[in-house]
């Protein structure tokens, strides 16, 4: 009976690190990941998901770390055949919304300024500003590129 209560403990832990999302008012912040740093470079990049759970339109409209001097919203886009990204002044998640970064086009966060260079198994604090919601601070995980992918995926239901 202790065995299979102990395991019972260590399943509900495990799923408890796995789930790895926040909440800011009505947005929830799911699977912050980062990848690797490139040898020699001081950026990087963040991935979230964002599901806005309310019916409320709410703006992502900064992020900071202490662990780089800045943080900012941006985002890749095709224009013919040149890909391009662009620092955006705010992210808007519309009411029911959900919004899944990822590695390629569309939104991510870039970190500029990364005080020590981003290894797998790292972890990092980070801030993220709502204009209705508030602040939230999230733990990113730094994965390598293909499992912070996968990983992310497995968290919308």
């Amino acid at each position: 009976m202790k065995k299979i209560a102990l395991l019972l403990a260590a399943v509900c832990v495990s799923a408890t690190a796995f789930a790895h999302e926040y909440k800011a008012g009505e947005i929830r912040v799911v699977h912050p990941y980062s990848v690797p740093t490139l040898p020699g470079k001081d950026i990087g990049s963040v991935y979230i998901g964002l599901e806005n759970k309310g019916s409320a339109d709410d703006q992502l409209i900064a992020a900071s770390s202490d662990r780089a001097d800045r943080v900012e919203i941006h985002t890749m886009t095709m224009e013919g055949d040149v890909m391009k990204m662009r620092q955006v002044p705010e992210l808007e998640v519309k009411g029911g919304e959900t919004i899944k970064m990822k590695p390629g086009m569309g939104y991510h966060l870039m970190i500029f300024g990364v005080k020590q260079p981003l290894k797998a198994g790292d972890k990092f604090p980070l801030k993220l500003q709502f204009k209705k919601s508030g602040s939230v601070e999230v733990s990113v995980m730094v994965q390598e590129r293909d499992a912070g992918v996968k990983a992310a995926e497995g968290h919308f239901h």
